[in-house]
């Protein structure tokens, strides 16, 4: 792929007028209008028509005077078609789109058909309200009146076919559009690309291109994120190089796009050349260079970076966390998300299920102790993630009471939360808590045990010494459950015939695995041998985990010891010789406490 060099040749970076600019010749043209209007009430010609069309179509294009476009609006006897036209177009551009279908409809009962202007505003405000039927019985009035063939009502029926799922509507206006333009093009794209139909939409580029209609910005983000979607590297490197050849205008929206797709192919240099060229940068820009940063592994640049935002949303603070958590920074992680409290910036609910993450990996149960009374007492969204971290994180510090009250207290649950309570408590010495909660789960059946919830009942079987119940749930997973077992299973099985003593039945089981045993079934074979003075069986498990290349320190030493325990002095010196001979290093004792914590 040859996506390296864009931004040397990337031109036209367009910036448009500041938001307070336009509010600021808003505000101007509204005060003009009043004083308009109050001049036409004095002088008594406010319902006239001809006369007050100019305060209508100011008060219906300015948001928060619309409901004054009404009043003044059924105020005329007779409004002629273009004060409903302004009408219409100031309420398809409204939060309530919905009225202008109305609207419609109340025109045509007054016996008053509409024109060109009049589809291309309803058609957007159908667009709005994904309002196909009205779409379609509208369609039916523009074609008895001729008014189709206009190429801009042309444009507004293929959009609004595009957004409410009628993409054959759409091509076939297309299709048979004697006239077309860019907007033609994009709305049709847009649509493809809306419904995931991104071999059209690259399709449809083609075709574009070979009918030698010039593609802009907005043409180009469809195409590059259907690349992305696709995984189509060499077809993006082709649109890379049309931005190039044919100098399309990088705006806000495909400068972003253009750094997500470097971002994902690993191509830092190239997305941030995009990124220093872009003369207006938003929000999503700086998170986006910031995570194409993270992905590569360069979290000193990605900090630089966040550092230097100038402002940040709560995805900027969540991002940067999640690049030390993924790089197992989890310290740092912490630490960022108490700058996070401290700047006033509220968490969602990723931010804290990452957090809680970072706590269990540490042990910092008081951290994630605050973070739960946060979640509570500031009504973060506790959905379904932030619970199972809520579970995951008491159960890795030990306080599985509070992990089985958040779980009991858990609106909805899916089957990581019982897999994680389940595994939970088996490992933290409340394995008929554990089974109870497994029966339960059998019980309700709203959702099946997975493969990771077998795993969670055999260890909890295991520390219950629940021999026979265990191996019941072993062959209910696979014959009732149809549960290949894993490795992992086995492992769980043979620790729970080895925990009972039953160490000879243990290496029976091994035996007649259908997979070769992994080192962790033979080391737990091992252990079991040295607890129950099996001096065979653990020679046996010890020359399997030197055939299968395991050089762990602990083995030679359990098997030393054991000798050393049936007297056999001459075979313990020769399995801490044969230790030194193979260079086997024991590792170093460490430990943590946290301090201040």
């Amino acid at each position: 792929m040859k996506l390296t060099k864009p931004a040397s040749r990337l031109h036209c970076i367009s910036s448009p007028i500041p938001p307070s600019e336009r509010a600021l010749k808003c505000t101007a043209s509204i005060v003009v209008i009043k004083a308009l209007h109050a001049h036409l009430i004095r002088t008594e010609l406010h319902k006239d028509a001809s006369s007050i069309s100019d305060v209508i179509r100011s008060y219906a294009l300015a948001p928060s005077y619309l409901h004054k476009a009404h009043l003044v609006f059924n105020q005329i006897e007779r409004p002629p078609l273009f004060v409903w036209n302004y009408m219409f177009r100031g309420l398809a551009q409204s939060d309530r789109p919905v009225d202008a279908v109305h609207m419609y409809t109340e025109m045509r009962e007054k016996g008053l058909n509409g024109d060109k202007f009049t589809f291309v505003f309803v058609f957007k405000a159908c667009a709005r309200v994904s309002d196909v039927i009205n779409c379609q019985k509208f369609h039916a009035h523009a074609l008895q009146l001729g008014v189709v063939t206009d190429l801009y009502v042309s444009n507004a029926l293929i959009h609004v076919y595009s957004s409410c799922n009628g993409l054959s509507c759409a091509r076939t206006m297309f299709d048979e559009m004697l006239k077309r333009d860019l907007v033609s093009w994009n709305s049709l794209i847009c649509g493809y690309s809306q419904n995931s139909r991104f071999r059209e939409v690259l399709g449809l580029f083609d075709t574009m291109k070979a009918e030698n209609v010039k593609a802009d910005a907005t043409t180009i983000v469809k195409v590059i994120i259907a690349c992305s979607q696709l995984g189509d590297l060499d077809y993006a490197n082709t649109a890379v190089k049309y931005i190039q050849e044919n100098y399309v205008e990088i705006d806000v929206y495909l400068g972003n796009t253009l750094i997500d797709l470097y971002g994902r192919y690993n191509l830092i240099e190239s997305a941030k050349e995009v990124f220093n060229k872009m003369r207006e940068r938003t929000i999503v820009s700086w998170n986006t260079m910031m995570m194409g940063y993270a992905k590569v592994g360069d979290l000193i640049s990605a900090r630089k970076l966040f550092d230097e935002m100038p402002s940040r949303d709560v995805i900027s603070w969540t991002s940067m966390i999640t690049c030390y958590s993924q790089s197992n920074q989890f310290s740092d992680a912490l630490n960022l998300f108490a700058e996070m409290m401290a700047a006033k910036a509220k968490p969602d609910e990723i931010t804290v299920a990452t957090v809680l993450s970072a706590c269990a990996r540490l042990g910092s149960l008081d951290v994630g102790e605050a973070i739960h009374d946060y979640i509570c007492k500031y009504d973060v969204k506790a959905d379904v993630y932030v619970g199972n971290s809520l579970i995951d994180m008491y159960c890795k510090c030990g306080a599985v009471d509070k992990a089985l009250k958040v779980f009991l207290e858990m609106q909805e649950r899916d089957s990581v939360s019982w897999t994680s309570v389940i595994a939970g408590l088996a490992v933290n010495g409340s394995a008929n808590s554990a089974l109870h909660l497994f029966e339960q789960m059998l019980r309700e059946g709203k959702l099946e045990p997975t493969h990771g919830t077998f795993v969670g009942i055999l260890m909890a079987c295991a520390h219950a010494g629940l021999v026979d119940k265990g191996l019941g749930y072993f062959a209910l997973m696979r014959n009732v459950y149809k549960l290949e077992p894993e490795m992992k299973h086995y492992g769980c099985v043979v620790d729970l015939l080895s925990r009972s003593g039953n160490v000879e039945r243990a290496y029976e089981f091994i035996k007649r695995m259908p997979k070769e045993p992994d080192t962790v079934v033979w080391r737990t074979m091992l252990s079991a041998c040295k607890l129950h003075g099996k001096v065979e069986l653990a020679e046996i498990a010890s020359k399997k985990l030197t055939e299968l290349g395991s050089f762990n320190s602990g083995n030679y030493i359990l098997l030393s010891n054991m000798y050393a325990g049936a007297y056999r002095w001459d075979d313990a010196v020769k399995a801490r010789d044969l230790m030194q001979e193979r260079d086997v290093q024991k590792p170093r004792g460490r430990s943590s406490i946290e301090v201040d914590g």
